[in-house]
């Protein structure tokens, strides 16, 4: 049993914008991105999960054309509030920074929190593993940290710096016993990203 997660494609959206849930569109550089991707993926998959958000639900539809994908909330990104598609810099120091020194437990006004992310997310992850079939999963950056988190027993705290996930990077897991092991297949960086202020 393997699950392949797959995160989406570059964004079209400013570098230094704040974004999570925004349902924001991919670049033109989209089928030269999941070409690479589909390299690494079996042709004979039983299961597509992805996010609903466009940017995973386009990268969805073009690799698995045949597949009944199954679309879930619990996939999405992490929920920006009243932070969506402002730009980190915009917002106020005294209003970040509460959640910048301890995002993994403040929630984003009208957003979440890390640990809300998690929880929704490896909920999902669970159910998914418990099938035993052979899977894909399209997401976002913070959904695939929060599942490697679980599966390694990272602090989420630690996630980012244990964890650097690119633009449509694929992830395989396999079960190994109780747990799971995992294997970064294709990783290849599109730029330097930025979701925080500069400052930081």
């Amino acid at each position: 049993m393997s699950i392949y997660v797959i995160r989406h494609t570059t964004p079209l959206i400013e570098k230094g914008t704040c974004y999570g849930q925004a349902d924001i569109d991919v670049t033109e550089g989209f089928e030269e991105e999941a070409g690479i991707i589909r390299q690494y993926l079996p042709p004979d998959l039983q299961a597509i999960y992805s996010s609903p958000l466009q940017r995973c639900r386009k990268l969805a539809d073009h690799l698995f054309p045949a597949s009944a994908i199954r679309f879930d909330h619990d996939l999405k990104e992490i929920n920006c509030g009243e932070w969506e598609l402002q730009r980190w810099d915009d917002i106020p120091r005294a209003v970040i920074d509460p959640w910048m020194n301890d995002f993994v437990n403040v929630c984003i006004p009208g957003g979440e929190s890390y640990v809300h992310v998690y929880e929704r997310v490896t909920r999902c992850f669970n159910a998914v593993a418990a099938t035993d079939t052979e899977a894909a999963i399209v997401t976002h950056g913070g959904v695939i940290r929060s599942i490697l988190a679980h599966i390694t027993h990272t602090p989420l705290k630690d996630s980012f710096a244990a964890f650097s996930l690119h633009y449509g990077c694929v992830v395989k897991i396999d079960r190994q016993g109780a747990g799971f092991q995992y294997e970064l297949l294709s990783n290849i960086s599109t730029g330097k990203e930025q979701h925080k202020p500069s400052y930081k």
